[in-house]
């Protein structure tokens, strides 16, 4: 790592790695804050491309990139970053992280924007940036965030959950310092201190999303749509209270809020795989018609293993994980879901909502 340990009052200098359509909002929300930004591209001929074009032409051509915001593949740039925001596939997450470990200032917080859970190890984002880049203060990001939509300057909401207070005192994050970064006359920013709530709620309505693409494209109707979604958002709940979230986390932006944006709206990449996959297409095809990564489809293994090794019963992410890598029929997978045997919704005690 470079530099010296950061001690400021507000953030006045952030990096922001990927260049996905999020990473790309990010970097222009932050920069149109004032920050000094730096995005980091993949190669030296994106970083050129992008540069010259002062937009992100292939995933979001209509944010103009502000003055205050640089493009490079040079991870050297990320030196006076105080900030440095990774928002690329979750399953690339560690590579990402330990390519950068030599290059991420000293002090410097790292925030996660990215939704998934990794595949073998059932790590959250946070965890998988704790390990590749340890000593670091640790934050998250995550809300309804339609990436078009916070670009062209609708109004909107996302929540950011940090590891601990504030920067310039201790040298841990501080979800205030972060929030005023990101805060802006259309983006409302909320605080949360259930980091692990925040996480998983970003990282499962992936999955229910898709299934209710699904929905969609069967034409069951609006009544199964908000079957699927509520007995999704039970089984996001049960398995994030299981690993140590707080359960009303689920009810907030960072669950409900974000699982409606990405279940009911035509920008949302993982409902409409769920469509693509009900019209007949594989996988593989239906990945390739969208062009970009589909967190959900990734996430569902990681996500089942994690239930497994907690004892938690999941039956939309199985339900999905037969469709999409069991060859099991989108239509009998769906109709198997719907028809499941009723159960209390919710007990007298307060537990979690049955399946």
């Amino acid at each position: 790592m470079s530099g010296s340990p950061i001690r400021a009052a507000e953030i006045r200098a952030a990096a922001v790695v990927g260049t996905t359509a999020w990473g790309t909002t990010l970097a222009v929300l932050l920069a149109r804050n004032g920050l000094r930004v730096t995005l980091l591209a993949r190669s030296e001929e994106e970083a050129a491309r992008l540069q010259a074009d002062r937009c992100n032409r292939a995933r979001l051509p209509e944010a103009e990139f502000p003055p205050e915001l640089t493009v490079t593949a040079d991870p050297a740039r990320l030196g006076e970053a105080q900030l440095v925001c990774f928002v690329v596939p979750a399953q690339t997450m560690a590579a990402n992280a330990r390519a950068l470990a030599a290059a991420v200032p000293v002090g410097a917080t790292l925030l996660s924007a990215s939704k998934g859970i990794e595949h073998d190890s059932c790590r959250r984002m946070t965890e998988v940036l704790a390990a590749a880049l340890p000593g670091h203060p640790l934050a998250v990001l995550s809300g309804p965030n339609l990436s078009h939509e916070v670009a062209t300057g609708l109004p909107g909401t996302t929540v950011i959950a940090a590891s601990g207070g504030p920067v310039e005192a201790s040298g841990e994050a501080s979800a205030e310092l972060l929030r005023a970064a990101f805060h802006g006359p259309a983006l409302r920013v909320y605080t949360s201190d259930d980091l692990v709530g925040v996480e998983f709620g970003g990282a499962l309505k992936n999955i229910v999303a898709i299934a209710a693409g699904m929905v969609d494209g069967f034409g069951f109707g609006d009544n199964a749509k908000a079957a699927v979604i509520t007995r999704g958002l039970a089984e996001i709940s049960r398995l994030g209270a299981t690993a140590g979230a707080h359960p009303l986390t689920f009810q907030g932006l960072a669950g409900m809020g974000d699982l409606i944006a990405t279940a009911y709206s035509p920008l949302s990449r993982n409902r409409r795989l769920g469509e693509l996959i009900a019209g007949g297409l594989g996988l593989e095809a239906a990945l390739a018609d969208l062009g970009e990564t589909v967190e959900g489809a990734a996430t569902i293994p990681g996500a089942l293993r994690l239930a497994e090794r907690l004892g938690v019963e999941m039956p939309v992410a199985q339900g999905l994980h037969g469709i999409l890598y069991g060859g099991v029929a989108p239509r009998d997978a769906v109709t198997a879901l719907l028809e499941r045997d009723p159960k209390a919704e919710l007990s007298r005690s307060g537990g979690a909502p049955a399946s």
